[in-house]
């Protein structure tokens, strides 16, 4: 259980600068180069390995991160004890660790971190970066056959797994009750479709109240929230095949209705509250927002008498009905300190068939954060606990999360022509059939020198 697995045929190896492509310009790389070494070396210290994320170790907490930190904190005091090779938690503030050049430019360097966190959007720039470690060899075909379906597709390579989930997160359309009864709309109101969604956030306009939120910052939360509007329409970014398929009325509908949403003032510009849900909705700065699952732990924690509610997110007449589905994974750097226990630890904290690994990630899913467990022991454990029974829960686990799809894995050039799509109809007045045709051009010249893992 200690070899490590060669790399599938026909991926690359490691790229020193292909972390800081999509993070920083091209100028910018070619500077850092001559600095640029081997990502690390292995065994060369006898010190704790270190682990970055959002979470562990987070300062000035309130409760609902001070749960996170401490889930965090929990599994590496499980490890420690039981292990010679140390761990330690890092903390990096979530707008510098998602959107930042923080994390990329560390593994340029050569001080990635043993061990991270990584989501699907930013999984093949490690992986093609060759610092992924191959977590398969540590993980039992039971442990592997009790997660969900899909979920480990996007974090897999050639029948391996790279990262291991330990969430999964639908977006769905939350809504303000007192909001939409000062509108004179009641529960029967919320829409279904694209064109009900334009004539409800018409009337809350009309009515005074506050619009309806959609994620305005550009970034792969942006991506990973509009995407279902993309797939509602039958369209898609690039085939399983490689073939770009962005430049279609698919991708101009889809970018055209958060255009639309925001030119007629349905919805605002920036983000409500700097994002802050609870805050939006309380202080009626917010009447309906489209995000994730996680929301229904913030409101518990912050506002649990406020009143709301959550849909399916509407779609397009003639189209069907598909969200996203998101989450965090644990991932081993491969040119770390020591690649073999790094591995171990993400396969022995979430992989495991012990009742210890099942029972985390239920109490990462009910208790600390409102999510759905990947691994079918652990939502079974869930569902025994009452994690779904109160309706907005409910309606998650029985009706929005069953049309979910798996966040794509895009290389950054691909992942940000979307983004620059996306940002130009919804704030900078382009036209969404010359956008999604500029970004498929771009995406197009992108993927004929493209070598990498196969984009999901």
């Amino acid at each position: 259980m200690t070899s490590r697995a060669a790399r599938p045929p026909g991926s690359p190896g490691p790229d020193r600068r292909a972390f800081l492509r999509g993070g920083l310009g091209l100028g910018a790389a070619a500077a850092l180069a001559p600095a640029l070494a081997s990502c690390g070396s292995p065994g060369a210290d006898s010190g704790a390995l270190s682990f970055w994320s959002f979470n562990g170790g987070a300062p000035q907490q309130d409760p609902f991160t001070q749960q996170q930190s401490q889930w965090y904190l929990d599994i590496i005091a499980d490890w420690n004890a039981a292990n010679e090779q140390q761990v330690a938690a890092q903390y990096v503030p979530l707008p510098v660790y998602n959107n930042g050049s923080k994390l990329p430019t560390a593994f340029a360097a050569g001080d990635g971190p043993d061990l991270f966190v990584i989501s699907p959007g930013d999984f093949l720039r490690y992986y093609n970066g060759g610092v992924l470690q191959d977590l398969t060899p540590h993980i039992s075909d039971e442990a592997l056959d009790d997660f969900l379906p899909g979920v480990l597709d996007t974090r897999s390579v050639g029948g391996r797994v790279y990262a291991l989930p330990f969430e999964v997160e639908p977006i769905a359309m939350f809504y303000s009750v007192p909001a939409l009864e000062a509108a004179g709309l009641s529960e029967g109101d919320l829409p279904e479709t694209w064109e009900e969604l334009l004539d409800v956030g018409d009337r809350l306009r009309s009515a005074g109240q506050a619009g309806i939120a959609l994620e305005s910052e550009p970034g792969y939360y942006q991506n990973f929230v509009w995407y279902p509007l993309l797939w509602q329409t039958g369209g898609d970014v690039v085939t399983s095949e490689g073939e770009v398929v962005f430049d279609s009325p698919a991708a101009a509908k889809a970018l055209g209705l958060w255009k639309e949403m925001v030119e007629s003032g349905i919805s605002p510009r920036r983000n409500p509250a700097a994002g802050d849900a609870v805050t939006g909705f309380t202080q009626g700065l917010a009447s309906m927002w489209h995000r994730g699952i996680w929301t229904v732990k913030e409101m518990e924690s912050a506002a649990p008498d406020f009143e709301y509610g959550v849909i399916r997110l509407p779609i397009p007449e003639g189209g069907e009905y598909v969200t996203s589905l998101g989450g965090w994974a644990f991932a081993a750097n491969s040119r770390g300190r020591n690649p073999e226990a790094a591995a171990r630890f993400c396969a022995e904290s979430l992989a495991s068939m012990s009742d210890a690994s099942i029972d985390r990630l239920t109490d990462w899913s009910i208790g600390v954060k409102t999510d759905i467990p990947p691994r079918r022991s652990s939502l079974e454990r869930a569902d025994a606990a009452g994690g779904y029974d109160n309706p907005v829960m409910k309606a998650f686990r029985e009706e929005i999360y069953p049309g979910g799809r798996s966040e794509p894995r895009f290389p950054p050039p691909v992942y940000k022509a979307v983004s620059d799509a996306i940002q130009s109809c919804m704030l900078g007045g382009g036209d969404p059939a010359l956008e999604a045709e500029r970004a498929a051009e771009t995406i197009d010249a992108f993927m004929l020198t493209y070598e990498g893992a196969e984009l999901l």
